[in-house]
């Protein structure tokens, strides 16, 4: 196969077939209402809300959830302007049909962004249905259990302690509570700031490496540490930090420069021999094409929200495999995104590990998930129910601040 048309093509035929007979198997229906609702602060509500959460209903009582963020109000809008009547009355269990019609129809207006999350809500809200229609989880629609259990490591949110002051803490907790033993920082964040997205001063950066230090001081070659930068750099100062870190062994150096700076990451990559990764902020089959055949990640990333849902998420996952590449899905938002990433890293045999938020799953989660996925020895699993298997507490989406718009057919 030429591997430069990869992610377009490649999906086994054996996989394809085994999905058109899933879908075949499940009973038709219709597509009859859509809901979405959102709060618009993350105070309004017990939990940490920032998200768009979409619900596709059919004629047979089935209800899909889909998610994306944080443009939530945009998001809520394109869908019951534009989205809805695309959808109503539409058989969803053609997935990857509506998938390409809705993708052509953003392409024209210049697909990204707003629509490209939204579109990622509704492919996962269809994936729910269907896996509800057959009464299956749907890591078993997509090749069934390679990882009974996935690795996990914490993005550190804010909970109890501060990663720029007290790092080991952190990891003590998640290491002995819960068996993770790989944590991601971003300690370069307030010196971009502070020095406005320039060139990093000599100050600057031994004030960033001090958490690195102190959590290897604390665990040695016990835990990996993964460092995240936010696109905050240019090459000039991201070269000069990756020199700097390399003693502290980091997994690898996330999103250093601005995402489509493909032709610098190379030097970037050429300059140091800690991995680059790359990037939950792509969207669409073509800028991750670009991405492969650039040669620049050892890590593939992919926000299942925003890259254009687990339809496109299970692709770019395979092309990556061709290219002896692992995948690394990004978590931080809301909780069907960790469960939907969830089943694909079950299904998969390229995963590297899962990020996880020790604030989401300690604090948040419980206040409105019944039975919600917690790390067990540093892995999780994929919840053995129908669909996604996330079950919400009674009366979440009837929270007095929530706002809820509904289209129907």
């Amino acid at each position: 196969m030429d591997r430069r048309r990869a992610l377009v093509t490649l999906l086994s035929p054996a996989l394809a077939g085994l999905w058109k007979r899933a879908a075949a198997d499940a009973p038709a229906m219709r597509i009859t209402r859509i809901d979405t609702v959102y709060w618009e602060s993350r105070d309004d509500a017990p939990f940490w809300p920032h998200w768009t959460w979409l619900r596709v209903h059919t004629d047979n009582g089935l209800i899909g959830l889909g998610e994306t963020y944080p443009r939530n109000a945009a998001e809520s809008a394109l869908v019951h302007t534009e989205v809805a009547r695309r959808l109503l009355g539409r058989d969803p269990r053609d997935v990857e049909r509506i998938w390409s019609e809705l993708f052509r129809a953003f392409d024209y207006q210049i697909s990204g962004g707003t629509e490209m999350r939204v579109l990622s809500a509704v492919d996962l809200a269809l994936w729910d249905l269907l896996g509800q229609a057959l009464g299956a989880p749907v890591y078993r629609l997509i090749g069934g259990r390679s990882n009974p259990r996935v690795p996990v490591y914490n993005t550190c949110f804010p909970l109890r302690y501060d990663f720029n002051v007290e790092p080991e803490k952190i990891m003590s907790e998640v290491k002995e509570r819960y068996g993770i033993k790989g944590i991601k920082i971003w300690p370069f964040d307030g010196a971009a700031q502070r020095l406005q997205n320039q060139q990093i001063t000599p100050g600057e950066l031994d004030r960033a490496l001090v958490p690195l230090r102190r959590l290897r001081e604390a665990f040695g070659d016990e835990i990996e540490i993964m460092l995240e930068f936010h696109s905050n750099w240019n090459l000039p100062s991201a070269l000069r930090i990756a020199r700097a870190v390399e003693p502290y062994r980091p997994m690898w150096l996330e999103d250093v420069l601005l995402t489509g700076s493909l032709r610098d990451y190379r030097e970037l990559a050429a300059a140091t021999h800690v991995p680059i990764l790359l990037s939950e902020r792509m969207a669409g089959p073509f800028e991750f094409e670009a991405l492969l055949e650039s040669g620049v990640a050892r890590y593939v990333s992919f926000d299942l929200t925003w890259c254009g849902g687990l339809s496109l998420a299970r692709k770019v996952a395979a092309a990556s495999e061709a290219h002896q590449l692992l995948v690394v899905p990004h978590t931080a938002g809301g909780p069907l995104l960790f469960y939907a990433s969830t089943h694909l890293t079950t299904a998969i045999t390229n995963v590297a590990i899962q990020e996880s938020c020790q604030r989401f799953f300690e604090r948040d989660w419980p206040a409105m998930l019944e039975d919600p996925i917690v790390p067990v020895d540093g892995t999780v699993a994929a919840p053995e129910l129908p669909g996604f298997g996330m079950r919400l507490k009674p009366g979440v989406w009837e929270h007095p601040k929530a706002i809820v718009r509904t289209s129907v057919s």
